[in-house]
């Protein structure tokens, strides 16, 4: 059985890996957004891109590049570690706007992988938000684990 060292190491590893993960998927999604014209992204098969205003498309996509950043960058150089929660967070609302456009325009295909991806970012945003509330507390105040 292993020993609470080991689960911790465990639970690191698990997620570093989604936040890598999110990070790739995040930092792809972006830079096309922001390299492609929305006719070449149509033709790629992200065909609500040839119905949404192009500033929105490169709004989405800065957005996800950020957040690509965000997610591993913040707690890896333990600098303002709360921001890789925050980025997380706002990958799961991207993924909500996401999930609502693909259903009101009635795109079914693709659906489960926004869906994986909320779950995933979601998994992020549970695992990291309790070491943020932690490190928030001010001196004096009791924490039980």
């Amino acid at each position: 059985m292993p020993d609470a060292t080991e689960i911790a190491m465990r639970k690191s590893l698990l997620l570093w890996s989604g936040q890598a993960l999110l990070a790739v998927f995040f930092a792809y999604a972006g830079w096309m957004k922001l390299s492609q014209t929305p006719d070449m992204l149509s033709d790629m098969g992200w065909h609500w891109a040839a119905d949404i205003p192009p500033a929105l498309i490169t709004f989405i996509g800065l957005a996800e590049l950020l957040g690509a950043m965000g997610i591993v960058l913040p707690a890896a150089l333990r600098i303002l570690p709360w921001l890789t929660t925050a980025a997380a967070s706002g990958m799961v609302l991207l993924q909500v706007a996401a999930i609502v456009l693909h259903v009101a325009r009635g795109e079914f295909s693709n659906l489960w992988l926004n869906v994986v991806v909320l779950a995933l970012a979601g998994a992020v945003v549970a695992a990291r938000l309790p070491d943020d509330v932690k490190s928030l507390r001010g001196p004096g105040i009791a924490v039980s684990d």
